[in-house]
């Protein structure tokens, strides 16, 4: 059985998004192989109280071997904001390779796993063995319409970090070392190889997001809501789209007849520095009694939530998105852009996707979506039996450790 080192800056089994990619991902590598799992100290203690836990956990995470470092405590004030944590991922992700050789490791393969971003470099290729590298990917630019409605501040930052990366792509040696060394890169999107430059050969799309299927009996998410619910969960910040969704939903509810407008129902799950601006749009569209607004939940709780929905309305401009697989799994159709992130997850044939155009024309295609699927109910419970055969097919757990079997066993070949 061969043994592979897989190093994840993020690795958290009681949390969603980046965290529980990658504990999920060390687990599925696990069912076929020894693996050696490095991550942060302070990911440790929930690693270890999840596991005595969940003795079902601990069973599949029989062949992990998992071991932590970190950089010197006085390091550890860099890690404010997001430029400043970026310098200390990048840190750490040096200081890392030097302390593994050290230890001198008898792996067959090493696997740089996250922090997702196609813009800073590995440096696993120093341990001199075949290096698989991903999911990778970043956020495209936002429109400059749809990012204008967030202020000069927001726009200055949004392009300021847009910059940043073309210079990391653009000059950093490293990064170029990183793309010579890894036998096989895993993309999570379509945007990816074209901006490193990746032949064929060397890369294939492997979204970061997947799912366990829910273990409610079949078809009980298909089952007819009393309530026409539109949903979004998600940070509070202009990436997210928030701001399209209540304007959006707000063109949708008023176009209604005043006697059906009991029946439409805003819910907005998340918190973040946007929050004060959405709560003060939702009181200028007259929303406030047909919107609920609940600060982020616990995991479980918001699994639980997909189950009111109709449709899960997500707008946002990232390369990615668990909640859109999480939202699928339970039958819940979602409307997004069509776009490299949300729009590449969801199934080719669904009607719900929206092509970029300025902000207030996006506003009335999604409103119209909206009663689309409102008017009729055939076309909803059909994007939701689409939505629930895609995620079974493409975006499972399961699914993401045969892929890893596959490549890890084409690198080695290689």
């Amino acid at each position: 059985m061969n043994t592979v080192l897989i190093t994840a800056y993020a690795v958290n089994p009681y949390k969603g998004s980046e965290d529980g990619m990658g504990w999920n991902f060390i687990l599925q590598a696990a069912r076929f192989q020894k693996v050696v799992a490095v991550t942060r100290v302070n990911n440790g203690p929930h690693i270890e109280r999840y596991l005595a836990e969940n003795p079902e956990a601990a069973a599949l995470a029989a062949n992990v071997n998992f071991r932590y470092f970190d950089l010197p405590a006085w390091t550890r004030w860099w890690k404010k904001g997001p430029l400043l944590s970026l310098i200390y991922f990048y840190m750490w992700q040096v200081g890392l390779a030097v302390w593994l050789r050290r230890q001198k490791l008898a792996v067959d393969l090493v696997h740089n796993l996250n922090f997702h971003n196609d813009w800073t470099p590995s440096f696993l290729w120093l341990l001199g063995r075949p290096l698989v590298w991903g999911p990778i990917g970043h956020h495209p630019p936002i429109p400059a319409s749809h990012l204008a409605q967030y202020g000069k501040a927001a726009f200055m930052k949004d392009r300021m970090i847009g910059s940043l990366k073309h210079i990391f792509w653009a000059l950093d040696p490293f990064l170029r070392v990183t793309r010579r060394a890894a036998g096989r890169v895993l993309c999570m999107n379509s945007a990816v190889a074209p901006r490193l430059g990746l032949p064929a050969s060397r890369y294939e799309i492997v979204p970061s997001v997947a799912v366990d299927l829910p273990t409610a009996p079949l078809g009980a998410e298909a089952a007819p809501k009393a309530d026409f619910t539109v949903m979004i969960a998600a940070r509070m910040v202009p990436l997210k789209g928030f701001d399209m969704v209540i304007l959006a939903f707000a063109k949708f509810y008023h176009a209604l007849p005043v006697a059906e407008q009991a029946q439409a129902r805003l819910l907005l799950i998340g918190s973040g520095p946007e929050e004060g601006r959405l709560q003060q749009l939702l009181k200028d569209y007259k929303l406030t009694d047909c919107a609920v607004h609940r600060p982020w939940l616990a995991r479980h709780e918001l699994l639980d939530i997909y189950r009111e929905a109709s449709v899960f309305f997500f707008p946002s401009h990232e390369g990615a998105g668990m909640v859109v697989a999480e939202a699928m799994s339970y039958g819940v159709p979602v409307l997004c852009y069509e776009n490299e992130g949300p729009g590449e997850l969801t199934p080719a044939a669904s009607s719900l996707k929206v092509p970029y155009k300025t902000f207030n024309q996006n506003v009335k295609d999604f409103a119209e979506r909206l009663r689309w699927l409102y008017d009729s109910p055939r076309l909803l419970a059909a994007e939701a039996a689409l939505s629930r055969r895609h995620v079974a097919q493409h975006h499972t757990w399961e699914r993401r450790g045969q892929q890893l079997q596959r490549i890890y066993q084409e690198a080695l070949a290689a």
